[in-house]
């Protein structure tokens, strides 16, 4: 065994195990190096994917609940869109810049809380076309931005509702 182990050492001198160690080191440090990079990519990848889903979820909601209304206020501010279901309920989306969520008010019930439905939203808008039918003022149609942050990522996901009883 030890003739074995004599003539590997008397193979490689001890300037070539150096430099082999050195060499093997520099590719370990590689491969760390693009590992690390490959988890913090696929982290950020699913951050901006949970809030880009959690998004399009809330924009599905709210834009069907807007194509069925039976009457959406036309007075409402930008940052919220508030309407008359069509099974009656009195509701507000509302998005609060001050803890970047999207929240579900509903109006009937002043003691029950409100829905978060988004979070880690960085800017949404309710844009209202508004008509005016003799004495009578109507929402048309709503259109809907909404940025959200994943990791260091933004996106912004755009809807559009026309409220149907409000087409003729």
């Amino acid at each position: 065994m030890s003739k074995i182990l004599n003539k590997f050492v008397a193979a490689f001198t001890i300037a070539e195990m150096l430099i082999s160690l050195a060499v093997i080191s520099i590719l370990l440090a590689a491969v760390a190096v693009a590992f690390n990079a490959s988890v913090i990519n696929y982290r950020e990848n699913n951050d901006i994917f949970k809030a880009v889903n959690g998004a399009r979820q809330s924009l599905f909601r709210i834009t069907t609940q807007l194509r069925t209304a039976d009457s959406v206020n036309p007075d409402s501010l930008t940052n919220e869109v508030s309407l008359i279901t069509a099974g009656g309920e009195d509701v507000t989306y509302c998005y609060s810049s001050a803890d970047k969520k999207l929240y579900l008010v509903t109006n009937d019930n002043a003691s029950d809380p409100d829905y978060m439905l988004c979070n880690n939203v960085a800017a949404m808008t309710f844009t209202k076309n508004i008509v005016t039918e003799g004495s009578q003022t109507k929402v048309k149609s709503v259109q809907i931005s909404m940025t959200v942050t994943g990791g260091d990522t933004q996106r912004t996901v755009s809807a559009a509702a026309v409220v149907r009883r409000n087409l003729n």
